[in-house]
């Protein structure tokens, strides 16, 4: 094993075929930044069962209520990250997923009620500036690769009643639930309700507010189906 792959393969990257152009300079920047980040993961980890000894945290990562927060093998936390897991099923992130700089987990927004939590399945990628709004419940499968400024939002403001203030309506929750193998654009946002099953695609910048069957292309505001995955027409 060559020295750039030892280094990969510390910085979690084994396996891959570099493009030539990659300099050796280069890698090694990587590594010490994935370095580090091994080092802050131990760190993290320290005394919680319920997280791998193998993440990957970036810098100014934060986290509230972590006794909510449960995370797999080698998943990565990048800069900036925060999550504030205080929710009744907690934040459970599966093995080796990826979670983008400046990206925020916010399970709970009232202290009169408390949210459901946020579950993600292994070996998904979301990329910078995400938002997850959990307080409905929000669940996400396997192998799901997402863009970045995607926002979940699995709650809704009531406000049918025209003698009552809306902010005084209520709220409601039905979740949101993402399949396995999806790619979700940049910018999409999720709505109380949203649910894709396995194998979809979302368009970028696309409203998506009900539920779409397996293989669906979806895009636009609202969300409508373009096609289907597999097929000619």
């Amino acid at each position: 094993m060559s020295l750039t792959d030892k280094m990969l393969k510390m910085a979690g990257k084994e396996g891959l075929e570099l493009d030539e152009r990659i300099s050796k300079g280069y890698i090694r920047s990587l590594c010490w930044k994935y370095g580090w980040m091994m080092i802050r993961g131990k760190f993290f980890a320290l005394g919680k069962k319920a997280i791998d000894s193998s993440v990957f945290v970036g810098r100014g990562v934060k986290v509230k209520e972590k006794r909510y927060l449960s995370i797999g093998a080698k998943t990565k936390l990048h800069d900036g990250v925060f999550i504030d897991a205080l929710s009744k099923e907690g934040v459970n992130i599966g093995d080796h997923v990826v979670i983008g700089r400046n990206t925020r987990i916010e399970c709970t927004g009232s202290l009169e009620y408390v949210g459901k939590g946020v579950k993600i399945g292994s070996r998904t990628t979301f990329n910078n500036d995400c938002f997850f709004g959990a307080a409905g419940g929000i669940e996400i499968g396997e192998d799901v690769v997402a863009g970045q400024f995607v926002r979940f939002h699995s709650e809704n403001h009531n406000f049918d009643d025209l003698s009552t203030l809306i902010k005084d309506q209520g709220v409601s929750h039905k979740g949101i639930k993402i399949g396995n193998n999806c790619w979700i654009g940049s910018g999409a946002v999720f709505l109380d309700g949203a649910e894709l099953e396995d194998g979809c695609v979302v368009g970028a910048n696309a409203v998506v507010t009900k539920h779409f069957p397996a293989n669906s292309v979806i895009a636009g505001v609202p969300a409508k189906l373009i096609r289907t995955r597999g097929s000619n027409e």
